[in-house]
């Protein structure tokens, strides 16, 4: 079910801001810059060096999701998303046990992958990101 990490999202309320902090100062490498409209969000992924990146998520208006982390939490880590080898059949397998799901069919993310959340109260507080190639 579970093959690995893919990524880290971290909010950010300024993501050129965020990505000159990763990239300039950190030294990470910009692999690239998404808008995801549906999601309400703008994206940068970011290479550590290793086969997980992170993800900066800036919200696109007050009504994304991400600006209301941003509210509530400030910026910081958003969610922990992890490689799954069948992603129906993982969300199928999830909900029989029980899992609370934020979305019950995947959709397409950014990087043109399939991705579905699981809620944090099956995760004891950790938006959980799940990621098809």
């Amino acid at each position: 079910m579970f093959v690995g990490m893919d990524h880290v999202g971290v909010a950010v309320k300024n993501l050129d801001e965020a990505i000159s902090v990763y990239r300039d100062i950190l030294g990470f490498k910009l692999l690239g810059v998404h808008v995801l409209t549906e999601r309400k969000v703008k994206v940068a992924f970011l290479s550590t060096g290793g086969e997980t990146e992170i993800e900066l998520l800036e919200p696109l208006g007050s009504e994304s999701p991400v600006a209301k982390f941003l509210e509530n939490r400030g910026e910081g880590i958003h969610h922990i998303a992890v490689k799954v080898d069948d992603i129906e059949k993982t969300l199928e397998e999830l909900k029989r046990r029980g899992v609370i799901l934020v979305d019950e069919k995947p959709s397409a993310g950014a990087e043109g992958k399939k991705i579905a959340f699981i809620h944090p109260k099956s995760t004891r507080g950790v938006l959980l990101e799940l990621v098809m190639e």
